[in-house]
């Protein structure tokens, strides 16, 4: 791309009946209504986009009306700061629309706001030049703050002065490391502004929850480049501030060994999140109990010497591999697709002895003493025996 960004043509979200119909709508009753943020961005770097988000000049109320008028619900999912969503008769998609605003007074965390009829005011509040392109119904893009050579070059750089950007949400910290991995050109490096100021309001995230911190580490942890975007925040000092004691040298050993898996899917949030090495990184982050769980069980499981085939049978093949490769990365050992195998195998066993094999002559505890030393002959055959070996042991 170059020069300024003017249109994304008529992608198929944009060209929907349904949404084609709500902007019209809109328009119809003498407003301007645009879709903004991140698909339109998405667009017109070729990506993917996932949700439709529009801003009008439309008051809230008036929104609503507009949406009823048409037959759709509409749901005042965030009324006092303007968002209304668009509920079409079939129920989907649906799409939230918000007014235009402005910043009345900010916190760090939480902003009031007031409704605006000027775009100006709606792109100047948002975070990055990139993510503050509004298209028409028609496909034409307004590029309010300049952010077409951003863009183009995939520069992640706040919108006006970072450090008032970031005070008026400390979660633009992180965010801007999330952009930064997930938008931004290596070869263009980091903002340096940006990431200065990041650096020196670091604290700020103190005063953030921990529900949004988790909400959005997870989904730089997830991402593709996890190890260099954790180290980015490491090195700037932002890493400690929301996981104390956390380093990044055994997670971008588990990243690498993670490619060297044949099958797909092998990436695993609670395992990369494991290799960090904050030891209260679930409270921390938040994380639901099944989370906080995995990390429990790869993190001890990476600190024994548990065969790669006993973990297969005792935690399912994933979870075994799992284990494994944060074991490798610690170590700082290779992949093994010979213990890769057994965890495999594994997880495909299945103990050929029940308590009814050994009742009446066993019961209560001793039924459950015996059944447990069996089993563990049979793992320790490497699932050889048979249950006729098992049963003739003294």
């Amino acid at each position: 791309m170059t020069g300024p960004l003017t249109t994304i043509g008529q992608p198929d979200w944009l060209v929907h009946p349904s949404l084609q119909s709500l902007m019209a709508a809109f328009e119809n009753n003498g407003h301007r209504i645009y879709a903004v943020g991140g698909c339109v961005r998405d667009t017109a770097m070729g990506r993917p986009v996932k949700d439709v988000d529009l801003s009008t000049d439309a008051r809230p109320e008036v929104s609503t009306a507009i949406i009823a008028d048409m037959g759709w619900k509409a749901v005042p999912t965030g009324i006092d700061h303007g968002t209304v969503t668009a509920v079409p008769p079939d129920g989907t998609p649906t799409y939230e629309i918000t007014t235009f605003r402005t910043d009345v007074d900010t916190d760090g965390r939480h902003a009031t706001v007031a409704f605006s009829r000027n775009i100006e005011d709606d792109a100047m509040r948002r975070d990055f030049t990139i993510n503050a392109f509004y298209a028409d119904r028609t496909g034409a893009v307004l590029d309010v703050v300049g952010g077409s050579e951003d863009l183009a070059r995939r520069h992640i750089r706040f919108i006006g002065d970072p450090m008032d950007r970031i005070r008026e949400d400390y979660l633009r910290i992180l965010r801007f490391f999330r952009f930064t991995g997930s938008h931004g050109a290596s070869d263009e490096g980091v903002d340096a502004d940006g990431l200065s100021a990041c650096a020196m309001l670091a604290e700020g995230l103190t005063g953030v929850s921990r529900e949004r911190i988790g909400m959005e580490f997870t989904r730089i942890i997830s991402g593709d480049t996890a190890a260099p975007t954790a180290g980015m925040m490491d090195h700037s000092g932002v890493l400690a501030r929301i996981l104390p004691g956390a380093g990044v040298t055994t997670l971008a050993r588990l990243i690498d060994l993670e490619e060297a898996v044949p099958e797909t899917g092998i990436r695993d949030m609670p395992t990369r999140l494991a290799a960090l090495g904050c030891d209260d990184v679930a409270d921390r982050l938040r994380l639901s109990k099944a989370e906080a769980a995995k990390i429990a069980l790869v993190r001890h499981e990476a600190g024994t010497t548990t065969p790669a085939h006993e973990l297969g049978y005792r935690h399912g093949y994933w979870p075994a591999l799992h284990c494994l490769l944060l074991r490798w990365a610690g170590l700082l050992e290779p992949f093994d697709p010979k213990a890769q195998q057994d965890a495999a195998m594994g997880a495909e066993a299945t103990f050929p002895v029940t308590a009814q094999d050994l009742m009446p002559a066993y019961e209560g505890k001793a039924l459950g003493d015996r059944l447990k030393t069996l089993e563990a002959d049979w793992i320790a055959s490497r699932f050889a025996m048979s249950r006729s070996d098992l049963l003739q042991l003294p």
